[in-house]
This record gives C-alpha cells, structure tokens and sequence, in this order.
C-alpha cells in the first residue's frame, strides 16, 4: 500500500497553516489517517486541529502497547475499532481542556478519519464537518454551508449519543484507491496567468488523476504543476 500526502498553508493564512494530518498504524494492520482543519474565526485554530494529531498518535501508539501484551485478540469490525479511537479521542480532549482552562474557541477544528483493515479488507471513513472523500473513484463532497460542525462541540455530550446522531460515515469493502481531503481543496483559484492551453479540473487532478503514481512526491507535484502551469 502506498500513501500519498501533502500539507500546504493557504495564500490568505500567513502565519499558520490552519491544516494538519496524520498517517499511522492502529495495532496490527490497520491504517489509520486523518485531516483536520482548524476553524478560522476562532482562537488560534492551528493549535486544535494539531492537537488531534497529536491525541490520534498517541492513541495508535498505545493501541500497538496494548496488542503486543495481549498478544492475540479477536478480530472487531472496522467501525467497532473507529469508535473506540473516537471515544479515547474525545476523552483525551476533554482532559487537555481542563488541565489547560482552554476555551471551546480553541478546540474547534472538522476531522475526517479513515480506518482500513487490511486482513479484513474493509474500512470506514467518519466525516466531522466538511471536506472531501474520494473512494475507488467515487466522490463524496461534504459540505455545510461555510458553518462546519466542529469537535470542539462536542466533548460535553454522551459519547454513544453523539455517535448515534452521525450520519457523515462510508464504510467500504474493496479498496483500490482513496483520498481525504479539507475542504482546502475546494478552495484553489487563479492567481497567475497559466502557461498550459489546457483546461484542468482540480478535483478530478488531485484525485482521480493516476498520472506520476510512481513518484513518492506525487501531491507536491501536483501542487506544483497546478501553481506554475496553470496559475
């Protein structure tokens, strides 16, 4: 399996790059990956959505601690494992809030969370707020009309009730290929006078497009190409 991933500060941020991901390995054979986008009309909103990757490494460290002193568990669905993630998660948040008298101004960030299984070959994305999935060439958008849900919102509710009420989850069988992404991505305009004669579609570019799949860089590339050839 192959991960591609890039991080880019929008033009209109200049300080901080309000973004943040992270990629690592739940336990034995699971992949676990992340976007988070900090909200920006609150309070130093790079600091949440790092924060959660920060919470997301912790819980994947000590998820292969664990697994590695009970040796052999039975093998849970890869919801069953997304929610456990999400409740350590949320619990985490609620810890660093009150250890730090933090606001909920400065928690507010969307998350999009993947978890794949590859014995079981299945997986499941979980949506908090907006942005953009894209499994096996199937586009999802989530959009909310510029007022995204944010996690920050939720770590005084019932965790099962808060579960319940989701509905921004995709679960899937096979998998060839999948990208998550912020809602970043719907945010690319012209700023340069292009080189290319050719039309691009940037959804379709970042996502779909398999073109240099060989190369390690391959999303700083497109990100290139997008900025110098077509402006």
């Amino acid at each position: 399996m192959r991960i591609y991933s890039s991080l880019q500060i929008g033009d209109y941020h200049q300080n901080n790059c309000e973004d943040h991901l992270f990629v690592g390995e739940y336990g034995k054979n699971k992949i676990l990956c992340a976007v988070m986008d900090g909200c920006t009309t609150a309070l130093e909103s790079q600091f949440a959505s790092l924060l959660v990757g920060k919470i997301l490494k912790k819980i994947c460290i000590e998820k292969g601690y664990k697994e590695f002193i009970e040796k052999k568990t039975e093998p849970i669905l890869p919801e069953e494992n997304l929610k456990l993630i999400l409740q350590d998660l949320l619990s985490e948040l609620r810890i660093v809030k009150n250890q730090l008298l933090i606001d909920e101004k400065e928690l507010l960030t969307t998350l999009i969370i993947l978890l794949f299984d590859k014995e079981q070959e299945s997986g499941i994305v979980f949506v908090i707020g907006d942005g953009l999935v894209n499994i096996n060439g199937k586009i999802t958008e989530f959009e909310q009309d510029n007022k995204p849900d944010y996690l920050g919102f939720h770590l005084t509710e019932d965790f099962q009730t808060f579960y319940n009420l989701q509905n921004q989850k995709i679960t899937f069988n096979t998998l060839n290929d999948i990208n998550i992404s912020t809602d970043g991505i719907f945010t690319f305009e012209k700023l340069l006078p292009k080189k290319s004669q050719e039309e691009i579609d940037v959804i379709q570019f970042l996502t779909i497009d398999k073109v240099n799949s060989e190369k390690d860089d391959l999303f700083p590339f497109k990100l290139k190409t997008l900025e110098n050839e077509f402006g």
